[in-house]
């Protein structure tokens, strides 16, 4: 089932570290519902009677590891036991950088959830030239952030390249409807960073760097200033669009990351390749004072989370680590997010990627899970790379895409008709 060369030999295809918490349950519900059978998968985590727990309550009969996110002999015996490591264990700058270096230099493939661009600079500079030397993948953000984005202009730039449409240029993505509540992690995760940063004014500097996870930096090409919170008209994006847009809460990360699927790809995407997110406020004629809104809402948030006092009060309100939505609100979930982009032919694409399923929770688990499948069981359809710090679009790519949408994930490119 899995590549057995003498390298990859293991006794495990799976493990998923943090198995106990919230998201790391859900993912290892999935793995249980569909996995192959055959797969060998093990839950870890800190507590042997959490995890023992959890199994129980999945109904499988899987080995159970222990190991502290501190204890780097521990990390490192449970990275050479597999063939792949799910982290759901954040905030990843406190608490994965051990786990990634570990799993880098066993050769193991890993994938997590990280949406925190200092922690996935650190990981770049620090495994991925060891990752390439022991043909480890270190595939972060593969869940919600920033799957849809990286997949969305892969399939994009996939569907322009097979048409000898040119490359892309301006590009951008729109969340055109979503429904769900915001993961206690991730906001654990802007916490940490929003400390950093203030402490540190390098890692501000980098965090404010459009091309903060770039493998070259000297090599992106010039193209001036490129926001992250963007308020506009959606007819700006593409004529046929109607209303206003208003920032994404994750443009800033995943914006990055995509930038970093550029890159690693020699620009292939293009050297004029522009990329924004954005989010649609409706229609209606108060639209645009909603975008406004929307923007000065985020800046808010950022602001108070700063602050001690008001951190202090958002915190009694905001979801915390560990928590989430129950069943019935994760099935009720949705997000459907389009791509638009006109080539350097002039034509015009557009992209869609559309899910059931809470954003950051029921949806998350599925493309993390899918994500892990797709490193384990299919070798012989991941890109052609030596391994490295790479991105869900040049690390797993189309084998992803396809696992994707056999699990009922829309993702799809076609030209955009006048």
């Amino acid at each position: 089932m899995s590549d057995q060369s003498p390298a990859r030999v293991r006794d495990l295809d799976i493990v998923v570290y943090g198995a106990s918490g919230f998201v790391g349950e859900l993912t290892a519900g999935h793995l249980a519902r569909h996995a192959p059978a055959g797969t060998r998968i093990a839950l870890a985590g800190r507590s042997a009677e959490r995890l023992a727990a959890v199994a129980g309550r999945l109904g499988v009969d899987w080995p159970v590891l222990v190991a502290d996110a501190a204890d780097e002999p521990a990390l490192a015996r449970l990275a050479a036991a597999a063939h792949v490591v799910i982290t759901t264990v954040g905030p990843y700058a406190k608490y994965g950088r051990a786990l990634a270096h570990a799993c880098a230099a066993a050769g193991t493939d890993y994938v997590d959830l990280t949406g925190e661009v200092i922690f996935a600079r650190a990981s770049a500079d620090e495994n991925h030239e060891l990752a390439r030397a022991t043909g480890a993948r270190i595939v972060h953000s593969c869940g919600f952030d920033s799957i849809p984005s990286d997949l969305g202009v892969h399939v994009l730039w996939e569907r322009v390249r097979a048409d000898g449409a040119g490359e892309l240029t301006a590009t951008t993505l729109v969340v055109t409807s979503m429904k769900g509540g915001i993961s206690g992690g991730t906001i654990d995760s802007m916490r940490h960073q929003l400390d950093v940063t203030r402490k540190d004014p390098a890692l501000r500097r980098l965090a404010a760097s459009p091309y903060s996870l770039s493998p070259a930096l000297a090599d992106e090409p010039e193209l001036g200033r490129q926001d992250d919170l963007v308020t506009l008209r959606a007819a700006e994006v593409d004529p046929a669009l109607r209303g206003s847009l208003a920032p994404f809460v994750m443009a800033s990360y995943n914006s990055r990351v995509v930038r970093r699927s550029n890159a690693l790809r020699g620009f292939a995407y293009g050297r004029a390749f522009r990329y924004r997110e954005a989010m649609s406020v409706g229609t209606s004629p108060l639209s645009p004072v909603l975008a406004a809104a929307t923007k000065a809402g985020l800046g808010a948030l950022v602001l108070g989370l700063s602050v001690p006092p008001t951190r202090w009060l958002l915190d009694r309100f905001l979801p915390k680590p560990g928590e989430g939505p129950d069943q019935r609100s994760r099935e009720q979930g949705h997000f459907t997010v389009d791509l638009f982009t006109t080539t350097s032919t002039g034509a015009r694409y557009t992209a869609r990627v559309r899910a059931k399923g809470d954003p950051g929770y029921a949806a998350t688990a599925v493309m993390l899970g899918e994500s892990a499948l797709a490193l384990a069981l299919d070798r012989e359809r991941l890109p052609d790379v030596p391994g490295g710090v790479l991105t869900p679009a040049t690390g797993i790519g189309d084998a992803l895409v396809e696992r994707l949408r056999a699990a009922g994930v829309e993702i799809s490119a076609r030209p955009r008709t006048p």
